[in-house]
């Protein structure tokens, strides 16, 4: 076999060079430890809080979800308030059936149609919040949750808390994802290692740093808190709720936590939507995508170029490096790609997945990488939407519906 150009072999060890910095320079983001702030002390006075649960045709989870938010064993006061986004599947009389079978009450509110400039999401939250803020006893906290997580019956109890102990204005749980599925293995634990390693963990919990997050799926804020950063309407517009939220808190002054489920002292929230299919981690992934890099094409094609250099480009060195028998071709791809798989067997782990989806990695990212192009090209072409609703107009707008 030709020997490669010596130009190729020195660009063989970018990638063991991004690894390591990755590995020793990223906030440890590899790390599946973090869970809540240590409880020091329990609360003298438990606060009332407001469950907010935004649902847009969710009558299939809620008879196994609404029951768990239902059945919390907070010592305070709670009221549960789900939000029917003008759904189409009787979601509401679902609702409204499953508490009267569990004895508890819930609050349905009937989702009015988006004023301009708003996302679906925020608008619903929007809604639930103020109807929650509207009763004789408003209350102190606000817990964000989607109607396909399951908590725990401590979850509300430990998430507050935790929040209170450590003086956190807002603290958020990103939720364990199924890996029921070949393709639930093999994309959904990647999809919270990607994220934590665009905002590590320990990062957000730095009250010195800037960079924020959180997860939508259980998000507990202090209503004064939310309030101060501008309040729903500051993220009227964003897809990405739950990152504008973190980030509006965080420019304001707010202290914010972000964990993983079932982490340090953390209730195992858990998300019971499914899928079985790769169509479907399609559809979710391609949704938001692009919204994430600002619908910016300079944005899209570096990160395609990184993905390459990062994940595809050392299996890629590897393998020619063997074939061609380059040993410092080879052990430049062959040590950045056993670089990439170590670092994401805690989340094989922690999903208790094969060791081997670690070994897979570049392939998971290649997918991403796909996944990724074609929200963009969803993007410019109008087609994307969420249960039948478009979420943008041609020029990128947020829809009415």
């Amino acid at each position: 076999m030709a020997r490669p150009p010596k130009g190729v072999e020195l660009a063989a060890f970018l990638p063991t060079a991004i690894w390591a910095g990755l590995l020793l320079a990223r906030g440890r983001y590899w790390s599946t430890s973090t869970g809540l702030p240590p409880v020091v002390a329990q609360p003298e006075k438990w606060p009332a809080v407001a469950v907010i649960v935004p649902a847009r045709n969710e009558a299939a989870l809620l008879p196994r979800t609404l029951p768990s938010l239902l059945g919390q064993d907070y010592p305070g006061q709670v009221r549960v308030v789900l939000v029917d986004d003008m759904s189409t599947d009787g979601t509401a009389e679902t609702a409204i059936a499953v508490a009267k079978a569990s004895g508890a009450p819930v609050s349905v509110v009937s989702g009015r149609r988006r004023p301009p400039g708003w996302a679906g999401k925020p608008w619903a939250m929007a809604q639930g919040t103020e109807y929650a803020l509207a009763r004789a006893q408003a209350p102190e906290w606000l817990l964000f949750t989607d109607a396909d997580i399951w908590h725990p019956p401590s979850s509300l109890r430990e998430l507050v808390a935790a929040a209170m102990s450590d003086h956190r204005d807002a603290v958020s749980l990103m939720a364990r994802l199924p890996a029921s599925s070949a393709w639930e293995s093999l994309l959904l634990p990647a999809f919270v290692y990607f994220f934590a390693q665009i905002y590590p963990f320990s990062w957000v919990n730095d009250r010195a740093r800037r960079t924020a997050a959180a997860a939508g799926g259980c998000i507990l804020v202090r209503t004064e808190a939310l309030r101060t950063a501008g309040g729903l309407e500051a993220v009227a517009g964003a897809t990405i709720d739950d990152v504008a939220m973190a980030k509006a808190l965080k420019r304001s002054g707010q202290e914010i936590w972000l964990g993983l489920a079932g982490g340090w002292a953390a209730p195992d929230v858990s998300s019971l939507r499914s899928y079985p299919h790769l169509a479907d981690i399609w559809e979710m992934v391609t949704r938001n995508a692009y919204t994430q890099l600002r619908h910016n094409p300079a944005l899209l094609a570096g990160t395609l170029a990184g993905l390459f250099s990062t994940y595809l480009a050392p299996p890629i060195f590897g393998i020619w490096g063997v074939v061609g028998r380059r040993p410092p071709l080879a052990a430049a791809g062959l040590s950045a790609w056993a670089a990439m798989a170590a670092s994401y067997l805690p989340m094989a782990r922690y999903y208790r997945t094969s060791p081997a989806t670690a070994a897979a990695l570049p392939l998971t990212a290649a997918l991403y990488a796909a996944m990724t192009f074609d929200s963009a090209r969803r993007h410019y072409q109008g087609a994307v939407a969420w249960k039948g609703r478009p979420l943008q107009d041609r020029a990128g707008a947020p829809m009415c519906s």
